[in-house]
C-alpha cells in the first residue's frame, strides 16, 4: 500500500502538508502541546479545525485494540457518523475523552478525514488511498 507524500515536521513554523485519505484534497496539520487543552490544528483553506491532541494515541489504541481494519467514516459534525467508524468512535461517550475529540463547536466533524492522514505520518497506522470507503489500521 503506498504511502501518501508528507512534507514539513508538524509544528505551527512548519506544518505537515498532508492529503486527504482520497487524494482530492490538500491541508495543512501541526500539533501544540503547550495549549490548554493540548491539540492537534488542521487547515483546510482559510478554515481552521482543532481537535484533542491525544487523539492521535487515543486512535492508535483503539485501532491496535480492533487488529483489523475499520472504516474512516468521515463527515460533518451536523450528520450522523456511520456506526462502527473512526468518526463515530471519535464522537462517543465511551471514548477516552468521553464525546467529541473536535474541539469547534460546530466544525467537531471530520476527525475520520483528517487525524488518519496525520496517524500515517508519524507511522502509526495504515491508510487506505481510494476514492471513497476508506479504511486504516494500526502499524
Amino acid at each position: 500500500m503506498a504511502k501518501m507524500p508528507v512534507r514539513g515536521e508538524g509544528t505551527k513554523a512548519k506544518p505537515w502538508v498532508l492529503k486527504t485519505p482520497s487524494g482530492q484534497s490538500e491541508f495543512n496539520a501541526y500539533q501544540d502541546p503547550a495549549a490548554d487543552p493540548p491539540v492537534l490544528v488542521v487547515t483546510v483553506g482559510k478554515t481552521e479545525l482543532k481537535y484533542h491532541l491525544r487523539g492521535i494515541d487515543d486512535l492508535r489504541a483503539m485501532l491496535a485494540s480492533k487488529k483489523d481494519w475499520v472504516l474512516l467514516g468521515s463527515t460533518d459534525e451536523q450528520k450522523e457518523a456511520p456506526a462502527g467508524t473512526v468518526e463515530a468512535w471519535a464522537r462517543s461517550s465511551s471514548n477516552p475523552v468521553g464525546g467529541w475529540y473536535g474541539l469547534k463547536k460546530g466544525l467537531r466533524g471530520r476527525f475520520g478525514m483528517y487525524v488518519p492522514p496525520v496517524l500515517e505520518a508519524l507511522g502509526k497506522a495504515e491508510v487506505e488511498h481510494n476514492p471513497k470507503n476508506n479504511r486504516m489500521r494500526a502499524t
